[in-house]
């Protein structure tokens, strides 16, 4: 379970000098294989949001508790060494959790479909070939808890069929967090939803509701 309880972001504007407040007293619980969709327009707050519970960034007030493994933030690519290649960053990501590099390397391979660039510097890559490095990353570790911001909208239409096949087939027992602008999959996938709005958050049971909400924001 990851629970996360009265959370505040805030960050410093050097214009003003005066803080920005993200978040605003956020609570909820994620169970484990539960599929919480977070929906909010863009400033919303979401991809803070997922960056605070994955761990990348602390929280200003409130607490996350983590009793389960946590993906970091699938479409955020900034924890990609953009200097190093794709098979430095796949070896780097073997290390740090353990995996056989040649496991690692042969699933991100086979998912991202780089081919010779595997072996280029990331800086080198599309967005596009960033997001699908970075997803294949994150899928070639097992993870109790995947954070995926919007990413299984992205790219072509066979990395979007795989990456549906992936995250919501075959890892269907692990929680998922998604925060995503596309109503089917929302439906399809997810049980409950968060609407965030001017930082703060609202958890709805039913999904028609919270996409109704979230369309008239």
């Amino acid at each position: 379970m990851i629970t996360v309880s009265n959370l505040f972001k805030y960050y410093h504007s050097e214009i003003n000098r005066r803080p920005i407040r993200v978040l605003s007293d956020i609570s909820f619980q994620i169970e484990r294989g539960e599929k919480l969709a977070l929906l909010g327009r863009n400033g919303a707050g979401k991809s803070t949001l997922i960056r605070l519970i994955s761990g990348i960034e602390l929280p200003t007030q409130g607490s996350i508790e983590r009793n389960m493994s946590v993906s970091w933030p699938v479409a955020q690519v900034s924890g990609i060494g953009s200097s190093m290649t794709g098979n430095d960053n796949i070896r780097f990501i073997a290390r740090l959790y353990r995996k056989p590099f040649k496991e690692v390397r042969d699933y991100v391979e086979d998912f991202a479909q780089l081919g010779k660039f595997l072996s280029e510097p990331v800086r080198t890559y599309s967005a596009g070939m960033r997001s699908r490095l970075s997803f294949g990353l994150s899928l070639a570790i097992d993870f109790d808890c995947f954070l995926i911001d919007e990413v299984v909208a992205a790219g072509d239409a066979r990395f979007q069929r795989r990456s549906q096949e992936e995250m919501f087939e075959k890892r269907a027992d692990r929680a998922l967090l998604l925060a995503s602008h596309v109503p089917d999959i929302i439906r399809s996938h997810c049980s409950r939803a968060i609407v965030l709005h001017h930082g703060r958050a609202k958890l709805f049971d039913d999904l028609d509701l919270a996409i109704a909400i979230y369309n008239d924001l």
